[in-house]
């Protein structure tokens, strides 16, 4: 004979189980930029991709389960080119979208056998202007907000997202964005001063281990592009030039004490008269013209 056990208890322990799952994932972002919407994430592997291309101009992103969430974005394709295909193909959208997605894993979740999905799922669209861009993210049990601006899903989502709370403006560049996604995906290892827990230690995010795409406003058609190669190094360098040269101020006052003192090293020279010590200093050089005491 079955234990009976309640509704609430039973949704209770499936929100637990899929949330354990989505957090053992690495930690992603979609970040807003001034050309279009900008998505990275940790990522190994060179063939399991976890951000693709669903429509003209809209992107899926996941974290969790590979085989779950690759189902679900299949299934998100077939039903954006049914729908393009049957009606006009502006009438897929990310919001059409994210509803359908939020149907599916509600009606998964609320089943009462069998487990929730272990994912976690953003929808984007780019639109002509950047008051157009949508972004939507879908959890495990069917519920979808809406992100304006960025996102940070999976993993430690939460450190995460504060950090590229502090980090994003409107208007960024893409290697502003990008900056500050990589900023962000880092903090949870550097608050805890080591590597971030979820799923081992986490490497240096670096272009071999980073998968990075974009929504490009400026394309009429087919806006989603892969960023790899050479080019994402290129975007990777730029973006942490602005923090080494952070450091460039407080070098000044040691180079202005460096010309100061060779200034009062020459006029010594031409007076033949010993330069005068610093406050606070004891006296260097001869005490008298001529003893014989090197100059330190």
């Amino acid at each position: 004979m079955p234990f009976y056990v309640s509704p609430e208890q039973s949704m209770r322990d499936k929100a637990d189980y899929a949330r354990k799952g989505v957090a053992r994932s690495r930690s992603s972002v979609v970040v807003q930029y001034s050309g279009g919407i900008l998505m990275v994430t940790p990522n190994m592997s060179s063939v399991l991709h976890k951000i693709s291309e669903i429509y003209d101009r809209i992107a899926f992103a996941a974290v969790g389960r590979y085989n779950e969430y690759e189902v679900l974005r299949k299934a998100g394709v077939t039903y954006a080119d049914l729908t393009g295909y049957q009606f006009d193909r502006g009438d897929v959208t990310a919001r059409g979208l994210a509803n359908w997605y939020a149907q599916a894993l509600g009606q998964n979740f609320s089943e009462p056998t069998g487990k929730p999905y272990e994912v976690e799922i953003v929808v984007a669209e780019v639109g002509a202007k950047p008051d157009g861009d949508q972004i939507y993210r879908i959890s495990w049990d069917g519920s979808v907000s809406d992100e304006p601006g960025f996102v940070a899903f999976g993993g430690q989502a939460d450190q995460v997202a504060a950090t590229l709370k502090e980090r994003f403006s409107d208007g960024m560049s893409l290697t502003e964005a990008l900056g500050a996604a990589l900023a962000a995906l880092a903090a949870p290892a550097a608050a805890a001063g080591t590597p971030a827990a979820g799923n081992g230690p986490q490497p240096e995010l670096t272009a071999a281990n980073l998968e990075v795409a974009i929504l490009d406003r400026a394309r009429a058609h087919r806006t989603f592009r892969r960023l790899h190669g050479p080019r994402l190094e290129e975007l990777i360098a730029e973006s942490r030039v602005p923090a080494a040269t952070e450091t460039a101020p407080a070098e000044a006052p040691a180079e202005s004490a460096a010309t100061e003192t060779g200034e009062a090293t020459e006029n010594a020279e031409s007076t033949g008269k010993p330069p005068a010590a610093p406050a606070g200093e004891p006296p260097t050089g001869p005490t008298k013209p001529g003893d014989g005491s090197p100059l330190l």
